[in-house]
């Protein structure tokens, strides 16, 4: 039905990457796009046409409050931040905005795949604890969930750290095992996998560890590429420790240390398989068909790499 009729969606965190596609792909389709942002109204990226952005804090449940007012639909991915009691505060203000509007269904990407044991990782268990808030908060009221967990985007490869040696060494370089099958995921590919949560019947309280195509191992990566560039490219292992070093530079050290966690997490081999394919079963239920990695990789201007440092 919200393929035909404009859906009215909140977006937490489209002036992100991850929360930036979903909000242009439904700006794209024709629905009406709303989010929220912390930084001045000259600071803020440019959006869309059809994607408004209002000043506030997610930290402030009126300016969630006037976020969430008139919405059909919600769109949920959480900033970078991995203090749990923050987390918990944000997860609240959203569940508890949520009712009072009477969205119909919220969509929540946890940014990564979670675990099925409770670790000592920050990444994964405040979006377990996000999760777990927003079930527990939506679960007497007339709001559906929808949870999508991703494993790790095809983007983050076309970035200042692996370009440039992508380019002009042939390497690509990247902080998982050589041998941990990974279902890589653009975020185009994870725009249409909230949007099919978004509208396709029968989800509702479902979770979805979505994908790409197939999972691959760091050489049948690297093969996928040398088939999409038309030249031989091999696959490196990153340090974790010196992804997140380099990680910091950019976004500081908290946050880099938060999101390396992920990958320290699979250095240590303890649950190989979480960034793999669910046998299809998500691409499936929310009838998706992830573009090939080697299509993916064929579309990108590497060019822009050339001649740059990792």
């Amino acid at each position: 039905m919200s393929d035909h009729i404009p859906m009215r969606v909140a977006v937490v965190g489209a002036t992100g990457f991850q929360g930036g596609a979903t909000a242009r792909l439904l700006a794209e389709r024709n629905h009406r796009v709303r989010t929220l942002s912390r930084k001045t109204q000259a600071d803020r990226p440019e959006l869309l046409p059809g994607v408004s952005v209002a000043g506030g804090d997610l930290g402030r449940l009126e300016d969630v409050q006037q976020l969430f007012e008139g919405a059909t639909h919600a769109a949920v991915v959480l900033p970078l931040v991995y203090e749990a009691e923050k987390v918990m505060t944000y997860a609240q203000h959203i569940a508890k905005a949520a009712r009072e509007s009477r969205v119909r269904r919220l969509v929540y990407n946890a940014n990564t795949r979670v675990p099925s044991r409770t670790t000592n990782v920050a990444a994964f268990e405040t979006r377990r604890l996000a999760e777990t808030v927003l079930r527990e908060g939506l679960a007497q009221s007339d709001v559906e969930l929808v949870v999508v967990r991703p494993p790790v985007y095809l983007d983050n490869l076309f970035s200042p750290w692996n370009g440039p040696a992508l380019v002009n060494e042939g390497v690509l370089a990247y902080p998982l095992p050589a041998d941990a099958p990974t279902a890589w995921l653009s975020h185009h590919d994870l725009a249409e996998a909230v949007y099919a949560a978004l509208t396709v019947d029968g989800v509702a309280g479902r979770t979805f560890d979505i994908g790409g195509e197939q999972s691959l191992t760091g050489r049948e990566l690297a093969a996928a590429f040398s088939q999409g560039l038309g030249r031989e490219i091999r696959y490196a292992p990153l340090e974790p420790l010196a992804f997140e070093r380099g990680l910091a530079q950019i976004l500081g050290a908290p946050t880099a240390a938060g999101v390396a966690g992920i990958y320290h997490y699979m250095a240590s081999g303890y649950e190989p398989a979480l960034m793999a394919g669910d046998g299809g079963e998500s691409a499936e239920a929310l009838s998706l068909k992830p573009a090939p990695v080697e299509e993916w990789a064929a579309s990108q201007p590497w060019q822009i790499w050339a001649g740059e440092q990792a």
